[in-house]
Formats: C-alpha cells, sequence, structure tokens
C-alpha cells in the first residue's frame, strides 16, 4: 500500500512539474511575442527565456505557434468529462451550458494572458485562423452529444443533425461573444455571470436539438432562470420541414409553446 501511495505522490508530482514547464514556455512565448513580435521571435529565444533547452521546448510544443494555446487538449478533456459524466435524465443544453463554462474557465483563470493572448490573434491573422480551428473543437463535440440525446422528444431523423449543430453553435457564439467583450473590456468583471445571461437568452430563442422549443422564459441553469430576472415575453422559434402540411406544423407550434 505504502509503495502505492508513493508511486501516486510521485506520479502527481511529476505531472505537476510537467504543467509548471509547460505553463512556463507559454508564458515566455507570450511575453516574447508582445515584446519584440511574433515573427522576430525563434523557439530558441523561448526556450532560452522559458530556462529550458530546445528539445525540452519541443517535448512540449510542435512549434512556436503552438505554445500560444497550451491549455486547450486538457480543458476539451475536462469538457468531456462533464458531458460524459451528465445524469441520464439531464436535459441535454444544461449539459453542454456546462461544458462550456470549463472553456470561459480556462480563459478566466489567467486574464492577463488571456488579453495578451487575444491582443496578439488579432495582429497575426493566420494565428486567428488557428485558434479557429482549435476552438471547433468544443463545437463538434457539444454536437456529438446533442445528437447522441436528441431522442427524447420525437424529431424526424433528417432534422436532428441540423438542430444539433445549430444548437451548438449557437452555445459556442455566445461564449465566444461574452469572451470577446471581456477580453477588449481587459478581462474585467465577472465573465461567467455573463455568459449564463447569454446562454440564457440564446436557449429562449431556439429550439432543442432534440426537436422541442426551449420554454420561453422559463428554461434554467443550474437550478436558476436562465438569463437571470423572472420570464419574459420571448420568442418560439419552429424549424419544420416544407413539405410538412399546415396541421403538423400547427401542433408543432402546440408543443412548443406548452413547452
Amino acid at each position: 500500500m505504502r509503495d502505492q501511495v508513493g508511486d501516486a505522490r510521485r506520479g502527481s508530482s511529476g505531472e505537476d512539474r510537467q504543467r509548471r514547464t509547460r505553463q512556463q514556455i507559454a508564458a515566455s512565448a507570450l511575453a516574447l511575442f508582445a515584446e519584440q513580435g511574433y515573427a522576430d521571435t525563434t523557439v530558441d529565444q523561448i526556450a532560452a527565456s522559458a530556462g529550458v533547452a530546445r528539445r525540452t521546448f519541443f517535448r512540449y510544443f510542435p512549434g512556436k505557434d503552438d505554445a500560444i494555446f497550451p491549455d486547450h487538449d486538457e480543458t476539451l478533456a475536462r469538457v468531456a468529462a462533464v458531458l460524459d459524466g451528465a445524469e441520464p435524465g439531464e436535459e441535454p443544453l444544461s449539459v453542454v451550458y456546462r461544458g462550456i463554462r470549463e472553456v470561459l474557465r480556462m480563459y478566466a483563470a489567467d486574464p492577463k494572458a488571456s488579453v495578451a493572448r487575444y491582443r496578439l490573434l488579432r495582429e497575426v491573422p493566420a494565428l486567428r485562423e488557428r485558434e479557429i480551428a482549435v476552438v471547433s473543437r468544443y463545437e463538434r463535440l457539444f454536437t456529438r452529444y446533442l445528437l447522441d440525446h436528441a431522442d427524447r422528444v420525437p424529431v424526424d431523423d433528417v432534422d436532428a443533425p441540423l438542430l444539433a449543430e445549430v444548437a451548438a453553435a449557437a452555445i459556442v457564439a455566445a461564449h465566444n461573444h461574452v469572451l470577446r467583450l471581456w477580453l477588449r473590456a481587459g478581462g474585467d468583471g465577472d465573465v461567467e455571470a455573463r455568459l449564463e445571461r447569454a446562454v440564457g437568452t440564446v436557449r429562449r430563442r431556439f429550439v432543442g436539438t432534440n426537436g422541442s422549443a426551449v420554454p420561453v422564459g422559463g428554461d434554467r441553469v443550474n437550478g436558476e432562470l436562465a438569463g437571470g430576472g423572472a420570464s419574459v415575453p420571448g420568442t418560439v422559434v419552429v424549424v419544420a420541414r416544407t413539405d410538412l402540411d399546415s396541421a403538423e406544423v400547427a401542433e408543432r407550434v402546440r408543443r412548443a409553446l406548452e413547452g
């Protein structure tokens, strides 16, 4: 038993050391990019600034642009764990909200670095494109989860992938909108509260991925009214195929309004 405990402690210590080294390399890269520009900064300079060997740098990052996004792999794993750990009866969009909140917390954990990274990405279009590709992984993960849980309310199979993709994109867009405004403001303010409000607004306006409309003003996130405050009049959006007759469309609207 003692040997097992010792092995666990050494393993944890080694992981912590690797995480600190990774963070130090990323911090050094950001500082150099800000000081002398992305194009004029080399891997050798980043390694020297971080106090590691060149080969150590490449042990953690394939290239200098990867050092700008050091936490996404770990965060993606945490988000996947949130989705995998959801209770069987949970409302899918509530689970996705918890997942996207993990992404926001990654940025909020170090506001100074997040703001510096945001400013760098605005200056280097190629890095901005790389970030878009990195962030799209979250959207794909959410889409798969929503599609896997789209069977609670009847919906035509042909519509399910569309609704899952639209809902996932809407939640990610709400996150990106809130994050962008927060970064432009220098990382000040309660960004999680802003995300909850933004997600609540989206949920009141969009059709759920299982084919049912989100109840107007009545959806909840973590037991609270999403978006804050009391219920307010809103809009129910119903997606229907053009080949449906008017009676079926009317029935879908009725079900949506009843929530």
